[in-house]
């Protein structure tokens, strides 16, 4: 669910977690991923760079979560949920409610 007063959106990993993507996730997406946000969409979806998105959307809550962290919350049974939140996260990046 989505608290879209202050742009996040939940997501149940290991614990209850919020997914966020400020300006500092989405420097660290271009960073990871080397291509600029206008180019994301050009990216193929690899579980590595999948990886990378969902960390850099949960690193405002937790500074010392590791890529390999993420990747151990994730599999098979939850992958869909999970890309299901990632993009309702960032559609709120989209739409100007991530403040």
């Amino acid at each position: 669910m989505a608290n879209k007063q202050r742009g996040f959106v939940k997501i149940e990993l290991d614990k209850a977690r919020h997914l966020r993507y400020t300006m500092n996730a989405l420097a660290e997406i271009e960073d990871q991923l080397g291509v600029p946000l206008a180019e994301l969409q050009n990216v193929k979806m690899t579980m590595k760079n999948v990886r990378v998105i969902l960390w850099a959307g949960l690193i405002h809550e937790d500074k010392e979560l590791t890529q390999e962290d993420v990747g151990e919350m994730v599999d098979l049974g939850n992958m869909e949920y999970v890309q299901e939140r990632v993009a309702e996260a960032f559609a709120m990046v989209e739409k100007g409610k991530n403040s």
